[in-house]
């Protein structure tokens, strides 16, 4: 039978079961939008840039059983999608990007768009992949897509040339896509390396558990062995929902200085701690600030993260659920609940939460606004954040109850990610509470997005934290070098971006204004219009996460670097 290329890559997609791909029609692949246009089971989306057609795939690929799916132009259309690949390849989220490419039929050179594209994704993907010949579009979108979701999930890259999306080729079948594959068989070795995980466990009094994005699936067992072990747990940054904020051993995120006190106080003096899904990456230990303990059992899919930041005294490489499962199985031990333990968390966590309400201002205090915001929101509402320094303020004041309904830029750390996904997990999740938190500076790059979210109807809730400068990064500016340096914003207008976008605009100017402005903001999200809310922040309070991870690369600095600095900060402050 002889089918076209375009043909051929929409039928493998509908197999694999994508429902939405995300892009900007262009010259190199009209054909597959035209294919698309016609699918049943596929809705294209038009999106404003690529980069952020990128964050909407990879909230789906998080929140959903259906992969995020790009269809993208070459050249322009792949570089503007690449911060939202990275995000992705960092962060181990499955993502497929299906690209045109130039025509191989004709020697033809400077064609439009004409790039290596292997050399410039090879750094964020799993793999490329360049389509030959029109018998090969099926089978290298099934292999892509296990790919895509087997070890460390990741994005993989398929560039089909123009050609053969729109001429006629032959194919012996269609073939069709045989989901019952196991992506992540445990090894034998994995069985030894449980049992030399349990004789440590069964010996240790003291024990901690980290854990991670790579556990989201696994959040039951994590329950099960938290309870058998009375053990705190602690999560990543990116990890926040792996462990519900109400289950009494849970601390927050990371521990050590750089944690909120709750955290930091249940681990200390922990002997074995058990990290599960994460890598150890910068920010949720703090800048590298967590004290890991002599006996350190780390549990990943990805072998690659074993023994980079901290050395493993046992080593398990699997799939986080089936280990925890084995574990719990096998684990021979079940102590009582420490009930001093439980105390000094929730004493602490109380404590804390009081410090930030008590902080007078005549702006909103973070405090109320999201005690009030979780009052009013189901349990199951999805939070997403951006990368700044209202994504700390969630993370300490924000209970996050359900595993996937936090979402955060994680190790590729990208502004702009926040209102792109928020519109990917509505996309998905209609019937859902989808609220964004945004600093004014991310809303700056990807606020337009909104009119996405207008056009399809999606009334997503986005509160901007406004206080005009990019404060994450100033506020660390101010104790090393008592001055900012382009990290105050222009004068913003948030009703201009609402009015060109069609979203409703509300504005919360103080704490008591919180409440009836929420509420009116989730029952206008309710119709279906986007809703962005200007809150009138008020940052003046450091998170412990800022204050403590100054400390600790102040302290890591040689000593004569140490004075110099602090040298210069008290001659600004003096002399300015």
């Amino acid at each position: 039978m002889k089918k076209t290329g375009a043909y051929l890559a929409t039928y493998a997609l509908e197999q694999i079961g994508v429902r939405y791909t995300f892009g900007i029609p262009g010259v190199h692949v009209t054909e597959i939008y035209d294919e698309l246009n016609k699918s049943k089971k596929i809705q294209p989306i038009l999106v404003t840039h690529e980069g952020w057609g990128a964050f909407m795939a990879d909230a789906i690929s998080r929140t959903s059983n259906t992969i995020g799916t790009l269809v993208i132009v070459p050249a322009a259309g792949v570089t503007h999608a690449m911060s939202g690949i990275g995000e992705a390849y960092l962060d181990g989220i499955p993502m497929l990007i299906v690209s045109g490419g130039v025509r191989r039929d004709f020697n033809k050179s400077f064609q439009l768009h004409e790039i290596d594209q292997s050399k410039l994704v090879g750094g964020v993907v799993k793999k490329y992949f360049l389509i030959q010949k029109h018998e090969d579009i099926v089978p290298t979108i099934y292999e892509a897509y296990k790919i895509a979701i087997s070890g460390k999930p990741g994005p993989v890259f398929i560039e089909i040339p123009v050609n053969i999306q729109l001429f006629e080729g032959e194919v012996k079948e269609l073939p069709k896509w045989n989901p019952n594959f196991d992506p992540n068989p445990l090894s034998e070795e994995v069985y030894e390396k449980i049992k030399q995980a349990l004789r440590y466990i069964e010996t240790s009094k003291k024990i901690g558990i980290f854990a991670g994005w790579g556990a989201i699936n696994a959040s039951d067992e994590l329950i099960q062995l938290a309870e058998r072990l009375s053990a705190p747990v602690c999560t990543t940054l990116q990890g926040l929902s792996v462990f519900p904020y109400h289950h009494s051993l849970h601390t927050g995120m990371g521990y050590g200085v750089y944690s909120v006190p709750a955290s930091e106080e249940a681990f200390k003096n922990i002997e074995l701690l058990i990290a599960v899904g994460t890598s150890f990456g910068e920010i949720p230990t703090g800048s590298f600030g967590m004290r890991v303990p002599e006996k350190l059992i780390h549990i990943d899919i990805d072998p690659y993260v074993f023994d980079k930041n901290y050395k493993a005294t046992v080593a398990i490489q699997g799939d986080s659920k089936k280990v925890l499962q084995i574990l719990n199985q096998n684990l021979k031990v079940k102590r009582e609940f420490d009930q001093k333990l439980i105390h000094i968390i929730q004493t602490k966590k109380k404590e804390y939460f009081e410090q930030w309400k008590n902080h007078k201002t005549t702006k909103v205090n973070p405090a109320i606004f999201f005690e009030v915001l979780r009052k009013n929101l189901k349990k199951d509402s999805y939070i997403i954040t951006d990368d700044g320094n209202h994504t700390f303020l969630t993370v300490e004041l924000m209970p996050i109850y359900q595993p996937k309904t936090f979402l955060s830029p994680s190790d590729f750390n990208c502004m702009g990610y926040s209102i792109p996904a928020a519109i990917g997990v509505k996309l998905t999740h209609t019937e859902k509470e989808v609220v964004c938190i945004v600093g004014d500076g991310a809303l700056l790059m990807s606020g337009l997005e909104l009119l996405t979210a207008s056009t399809l109807n999606l009334g997503i809730m986005v509160f901007i934290f406004h206080d005009g400068e990019l404060s994450q990064i100033s506020q660390g500016q101010e104790i090393p070098y008592n001055r900012k340096t382009c990290t105050i914003l222009g004068e913003i207008h948030p009703e201009g971006i609402a009015k060109a976008t069609g979203s409703y605009f509300l504005e919360i100017n103080n704490n008591d204004e919180i409440e009836k402005q929420i509420l009116q903001a989730i029952e206008i999200s309710k119709k279906g219009q986007p809703v962005l809310v200007d809150v009138k922040i008020d940052y003046s309070k450091r998170t412990r996460f800022t204050s403590g991870v100054v400390k600790v690369n102040l302290k890591r600095f040689p000593l004569g670097e140490k004075i110099r600095f602090i040298g210069r900060a008290l001659v600004r402050k003096i002399t300015k």
